[in-house]
């Protein structure tokens, strides 16, 4: 069984030779993953509406023109999120997973533009959206389960962009057997660190997402060595040569 301070021992110990590199791919992954939130107040505790004559002097065409910008920021955001910001994910866990063996090539982040991976990994990734939306219809206990067994699909597409949506979740889910509340562990370890994050204007939280970026992907290669001996997977499926 790994731990954790194993996890982060390693992870910190290569990070040190690649950080900023590392920094500027979790800035991409952030953003493309919808990272950074921006919630505005209106500064008023009034319970007008902003109008002089109140709601009875908004026209109804212009309520409808409202709620179809929403409508159409959303659709572009949503639309953003999965074409781009899907592909990007997945390039930037594969330079992570790659630089903690060394390879540190800042061109993996196009990795999933490929024509021959992209589709794949558009499909997978959507799928395991919606098994996660599905479970957290349930209940939210289920949910979060259900959200840690599906935690490695994105780093089993970065292997095998084209292993199939059905196969990266199982597959997931079989590496993750076991090691679920072992990773929630994980990430609430990084706790303290977020929070001196937030106390330097929240702009420190940036600084600390490479640290946690390259823990993941060094439990993805632990993961994916027990995979491999215990026979859940096989080289040729994940596309490895036989000495990784």
């Amino acid at each position: 069984m790994w731990t954790i301070r194993e996890i982060k021992s390693r992870a910190w110990e290569a990070l040190r030779s690649y950080y900023w590199k590392a920094f500027l791919v979790s800035l991409v992954i952030a953003i493309a993953g919808g990272g950074f939130n921006f919630n505005y107040r209106t500064g008023s505790t009034s319970t007008g509406t902003g109008f002089p004559g109140g709601l009875d002097s908004i026209s109804p065409a212009f309520i409808v023109l409202v709620a179809m910008a929403v409508l159409a920021g959303f659709l572009i955001f949503f639309a953003f999120h999965i074409f781009i910001g899907y592909p990007l994910e997945i390039g930037g866990r594969k330079y992570f997973v790659q630089a903690q063996q060394n390879n540190e090539d800042m061109n993996y982040l196009g990795f999933a533009f490929n024509k021959s991976r992209y589709k794949d990994i558009i499909i997978a990734m959507i799928w395991r959206g919606f098994l996660n939306f599905l479970w957290y219809l349930l209940l939210i206990i289920p949910g979060i389960v259900m959200f840690y067994a599906y935690r490695m699909v994105p780093y089993i597409l970065t292997d095998n962009p084209n292993i199939g949506y059905k196969r990266a979740v199982q597959l997931s889910t079989q590496m993750m057997k076991g090691n679920k509340f072992h990773m929630f562990l994980l990430d609430l370890s990084f706790i303290g660190w977020l929070l001196l994050g937030v106390l330097a204007l929240f702009i420190g939280v940036l600084f600390v997402m490479p640290y946690i970026n390259s823990a993941k992907a060094e439990l993805y290669l632990v993961l994916r060595r027990n995979a491999l001996a215990m026979g859940i997977s096989n080289y040729d499926e994940l596309q490895l040569e036989q000495s990784v």
